[in-house]
């Protein structure tokens, strides 16, 4: 049987393997999108610094969960840039750099699935706790009633329960495959 490649289909297997290449694009927009939070960040940090020591203990642990808010969020973010770049563009060649992260190279899509939920629910999370914290303040940043407060709690069950679900179907996958293959 002949094993050779009819030019069509290789040149059309080529143009298709090189078209990863229109994802770089989105991966350099997701640092602009890091830059933004990091902008974000420091402008509450310089906001809050010189009102420490007329903070009350619960404003400062709110401002305290927004900045973990924002941290998670860019977190989030760096697992997808990186990830994603490596699973779909292209291995990143750091050199030897002592500082590359252990994670980047080993999360594979269903990884990142999960670290992306997981990063979901503790910023679902922590929103959260931020607005019951909020609860009878009239200082509040929004005040929320129970409808609101209710939606929030539903919202962030659907969430978890998603995560779940996301793990047990991954944790499914990996037994059929050792049973498989093992």
């Amino acid at each position: 049987m002949d094993k050779r490649i009819h030019p069509v289909e290789l040149g059309l297997e080529r143009w298709l393997f090189a078209s990863r290449w229109l994802m770089a694009p989105m991966y350099l927009g997701l640092t602009l999108a890091l830059a933004m939070l990091m902008v974000v960040f420091l402008r509450e940090l310089a906001y809050y610094v010189p009102q420490v020591l007329t903070l009350t203990a619960d404003k400062t642990i709110l401002i305290v969960l927004t900045l973990i808010d924002l941290t998670l969020a860019a977190n989030l973010l760096l697992i997808v840039l990186f990830s994603g770049y490596e699973n779909f563009v292209s291995k990143l060649d750091t050199g030897s750099s002592e500082d590359r992260a252990a994670w980047i190279g080993t999360v594979d899509f269903g990884g990142l699935k999960l670290k992306l939920i997981a990063s979901i629910i503790a910023i679902s999370g922590i929103h959260l706790l931020k607005r019951f914290m909020e609860i009878g303040q009239q200082n509040a940043e929004a005040t929320f009633g129970d409808r609101e407060l209710t939606w929030l709690v539903i919202i962030h069950a659907v969430f978890v329960v998603s995560g779940v679900m996301m793990a047990l179907m991954d944790w499914l996958i990996a037994l059929s495959k050792k049973k498989t293959y093992g």
